[in-house]
Parts: structure tokens; C-alpha cells; sequence
């Protein structure tokens, strides 16, 4: 999509308490990524900070005429928060800028949107945004409510909840419908006597090239973030002969989502069930570590942090690896340091995984050649 077509986007972060500004400008730079990601021409960015968000706008009122004519001198027709907005908020904003007004979540839910491919990937962003559309009304309205009577929906029904009937039964659908396909998965794996390594990572730190490095597979890769939702296995050969199956998910990201990691609960079981996570990390990143503890956390979150951890010190060939590798090492000192793009290391990380999965956990049994890769989309 050409520049001309793209909606033009205004970002506006509010630093709160403790954040250093290094963290606040890698959170700002991300969001200009999302931005892109979803589409969006970023024209500008303003930066605020404070002790606390405010109730009214979460920035401070003084800030609304400065967006206001940056909008007016940009062109912007949309604004996208670095935070998460109550719906009171949101509200407040469209009304006093007179413009649509997003939050950083609300930017993900597109951007998962765009990217859903498989019809399993789909129901699970499609229940995640009607989850995060219910969450938007202000309890604080009222509205007159129906009386009881023949023919209506009882007492104590609101316009309000009758209007939104109709996505609550959307999204029973949607759970039952998860619901049969973790049931299958469950099966699946109670059937399955080959070992299963998951990669895990923050988003864009080089799962899907590293799946295709290892697995000679032909996952789709992008530099936009969140290239691979749908979960994609395929098969890889150990330097001994046996083989796994190697697991590519859903990259993390700072602040994603809690209605995401619950609505995706049927794909990350995934991790739970693998009997290695490679952690890749993004060597090259001036904030790896901090995004290696966010991983971490989403690990945890959705019950993972109990499997067995390598990390990977991935793009190891870009100058800024190099110079940050000393102190990765240290931090990291199991770590397996790599190249996906360059095939540097590979050869090193198959023994570790042939070591880790040790004693063998199958026959030898070398895969025929004509035997296709596994999918479970």
C-alpha cells in the first residue's frame, strides 16, 4: 500500500514513574513498528511524563491542545497511545480531539487481524476482539432499562445488553469451537512419540528463519513484527539420526495483551506439552535482556515456565551482537550464540539438542525422504 493510502497516524506515549527514558524510546519505536505493521503512516510522535496517568485522559489536559494542532499541521486522522486506555478514557479523548483515539492494544487486535491465516487463528482473534469490545463500555452508563411484558426479554434488560446479545453468543460460539480444537490437539498429543522442541521468543528475534535454517522448512518470514501467528511444525533431523518436531509460535511483545494470551490458550498449550523451548533472543537488540525477562513472564503466564530452557543468542553476525556478546554470555552463560540468516552456529545448536534430548527418546529411526513435514494448522 502506497504512502498516499495508508491512514496517517499520530503516537503520543506517557512515560509513568520509574521508566527510564531509554525504555520509554524502545517502547516508542516499537509502537512506530506496530504502526507500520498495521498499516498506518506514523507523521509524528509526542512524548509526556508523569508520576501517574490522570483519570480523565491519562495524559495531562495540557497536552490536548499540543496533539490537537499536531493533528491540524500532520494531516493525522488517527492517534495510537503507547498505553492502554480505559474506555472512559478513549471516550474522553475522541470527544476533546475530535478524532479516533487507539490504544496500544487495540493496535495489536488489528495488526492479528491482518496477519490471522489459519481458521484456527482467526476464531482466536476474532474472540479476542469482541472480548475486548465488551470490556469497552463504561460501566459508568446508564441507560433506562425494559420493563418486564409479553414478548420482551424480561426485567432489568438494558438497550445495552440487548445490543450486545448478539456478540455474547458470538463468542460462546467461538470458546466451543476452541474448545473442540484443543480436545483434538489433546488426542494428537497423547499419540505422539516424537519429541517436540518449541521455539519461543520476542517478536521479530528470528524464530521462523531459525525454524527454516533447521528444519529446511519454507516458513513465511517478514521484518514487520508479529510475522507468524499461525502455529507452523515441522520435522528436523538430529546429527544422530532421530528426529523432533520443531514448533514456531506467536512472537511476545511487551504489554500484550492478557485477552490475546487467553484466546491463544489452545495454540501456547503447545509450549506446555514441549519437551524443550529454544528461547531466541535478538543478540543485536540494545534491550534483549529485558525482553528475554518478558518472555519469561508470558511463559509463566500461561503455565510454560516449568519446561526446560536453551536459550539462543540469535544474529550474532550484526556488529551490535558482537559487542554486546561478552556481556550476554555472562548474563546467559548456557546460551548458544547463532546466526539463522548467516548459518553460523547451527551445527553447534543441533549437538545441544542432540545432547539435550538424550538419552533417545526414540529408536533410531532417520525419516524417510519423501516424508512430508507436519503442519497443524
Amino acid at each position: 500500500m502506497g504512502a498516499a493510502m495508508r491512514e496517517k497516524a499520530l503516537l503520543v506515549q506517557t512515560a509513568i514513574g520509574r521508566q527510564t527514558r531509554e525504555e520509554a524510546e524502545d517502547s516508542l519505536t516499537e509502537l512506530e513498528r506496530l504502526a507500520d505493521t498495521a498499516g498506518l503512516q506514523v507523521v509524528g510522535a509526542i512524548t509526556q511524563r508523569r508520576d501517574r496517568p490522570t483519570p480523565q485522559y491519562f495524559i495531562g489536559s495540557g497536552k490536548l491542545p499540543e496533539i490537537q494542532l499536531a493533528c491540524r499541521q500532520t494531516g493525522a486522522t488517527l492517534v495510537v497511545f503507547d498505553n492502554d486506555l480505559s474506555p472512559i478514557q478513549v471516550n474522553n479523548l475522541d470527544l476533546a480531539l475530535g478524532i479516533r483515539v487507539i490504544d496500544r492494544t487495540e493496535l495489536i487486535l488489528q495488526i492479528f487481524a491482518r496477519r490471522a491465516r489459519s481458521s484456527e487463528a482467526q476464531i482466536q482473534v476474532e474472540l479476542a476482539q469482541l472480548r475486548y469490545l465488551i470490556s469497552r463500555i463504561p460501566v459508568s452508563q446508564r441507560q433506562p432499562r425494559f420493563g418486564g411484558g409479553t414478548g420482551m426479554r424480561g426485567p432489568g434488560e438494558s438497550p445495552l445488553a440487548l445490543r450486545n446479545a448478539p456478540m455474547r453468543r458470538r463468542i460462546r460460539e467461538l470458546e466451543e469451537k476452541l474448545a473442540r480444537i484443543q480436545e483434538r490437539r489433546q488426542v494428537t498429543r497423547r499419540h505422539r512419540h516424537i519429541p517436540v522442541v518449541s521455539l519461543v521468543g520476542y517478536t521479530n528475534a528470528g524464530k521462523s528463519t531459525l525454524l527454516n535454517a533447521l528444519a529446511r522448512a519454507d516458513a513465511y518470514v517478514d521484518d514487520r513484527l508479529f510475522a507468524t501467528l499461525d502455529t507452523k511444525t515441522r520435522r528436523m533431523v538430529l546429527p544422530d539420526g532421530r528426529f523432533v518436531l520443531l514448533t514456531d509460535t506467536v512472537g511476545f511483545i511487551r504489554h500484550l495483551p492478557h485477552g490475546l494470551v487467553a484466546c491463544f490458550r489452545s495454540t501456547l498449550d503447545e509450549l506446555v506439552e514441549s519437551d524443550l523451548l529454544l528461547h531466541v533472543a535478538d543478540a543485536s537488540h540494545p534491550f534483549v535482556a529485558e525482553h528475554a525477562q518478558i518472555v519469561r513472564e508470558t511463559l509463566v503466564e500461561i503455565g510454560a515456565r516449568a519446561v526446560p530452557e536453551l536459550v539462543v543468542l540469535n544474529k550474532c553476525d550484526r556488529p551490535e551482537a558482537q559487542n554486546a556478546l561478552p556481556a550476554l554470555r555472562a548474563a546467559f552463560p548456557e546460551a548458544v550464540s547463532i546466526s539463522a540468516a548467516t548459518g553460523e552456529g547451527l551445527d553447534a545448536l543441533r549437538v545441544r539438542l542432540r545432547d539435550f534430548l538424550s538419552p533417545p527418546l526414540l529408536p533410531h529411526s532417520p525419516p524417510s525422504p519423501h516424508a512430508p513435514s507436519h503442519s497443524r494448522n
